[in-house]
């Protein structure tokens, strides 16, 4: 899919808030994401991360706030927000007893893909993935970094704009960690990529830009140079300086 390339910020995130109870979980985050970037998502566990992925992604609604993606607001064009956008929530969720290409398949309908344009991106995605020989597994016999690569794959399937990944390389041994992060900087040439980590080093090897989030509120935003001289050069004492502020 592919929407007007004037169209800077793809991902918008306006005062976004939500509690669950008495607990806070996201409070009054707001950024933007424009084609061309790829932005880490950083924080601690608890910080609010996967709860601002789920709400730009329209899993969650917001209590307070707005999520536009590729001009799409998620609340009033719900459809045509996530039309643009392809989401990979933590731990690689698939169904169990689909093969990975009737994963592929059920994406594909899912996402109004015609025969041949389905055939076409099946194609791309699985050499991307470097699914050869998996294609036919059952998601439940595919090991944690093959089941990663599968849900990756399924988010690129209908070429969306935007590609929100949620620890996209948890269980990737070192090979596939430097292969997925080649081909997320091939990818973020045309679109925007927001991915939430806890692996510091994914910050400059990834990332142009970071965004920490503590408490659920936005305490750094930067570049990563600008993230590690916040710790004279120290990504363990940046993320651990900056996180101190919230506490």
């Amino acid at each position: 899919m592919t929407t007007d390339s004037t169209f800077e910020s793809l991902i918008s995130a306006a005062g976004l808030e939500k509690r669950f109870g008495s607990i806070t979980a996201v409070n009054a985050i707001q950024f933007d994401v424009k084609r061309g970037e790829l932005v880490g998502l950083l924080g601690p566990n608890g910080a609010g991360k996967s709860t601002t992925l789920r709400m730009l992604a329209g899993f969650l609604d917001p209590d307070k706030g707005s999520v536009h993606i590729a001009g799409h607001s998620m609340t009033s064009q719900r459809r045509a927000a996530q039309a643009s956008l392809g989401y990979v929530p933590e731990g690689a969720p698939g169904y169990e007893a689909l093969t990975a290409r009737e994963l592929f398949a059920f994406v594909g309908r899912a996402r109004g893909l015609n025969r041949q344009r389905f055939a076409e991106r099946l194609d791309v995605v699985a050499q991307l993935a470097r699914l050869d020989g998996r294609l036919d597994q059952r998601f439940e016999n595919l090991s944690k970094g093959f089941r990663r690569r599968v849900a990756i794959a399924a988010g690129l399937l209908a070429d969306p704009d935007v590609l929100i990944l949620d620890e996209p390389t948890d269980g990737l041994d070192p090979n596939q960690k430097r292969g997925l992060r080649r081909d997320l900087r091939a990818l973020a040439k045309t679109k925007a990529i927001l991915i939430s980590t806890h692996i510091l080093e994914e910050v400059p090897a990834l990332c142009d830009r970071v965004i920490v989030i503590d408490a659920g509120r936005v305490v750094f935003t930067g570049t990563p140079a600008e993230f590690a001289a916040s710790g004279d050069g120290n990504l363990d004492a940046a993320f651990q300086k900056v996180t101190e502020v919230a506490r």
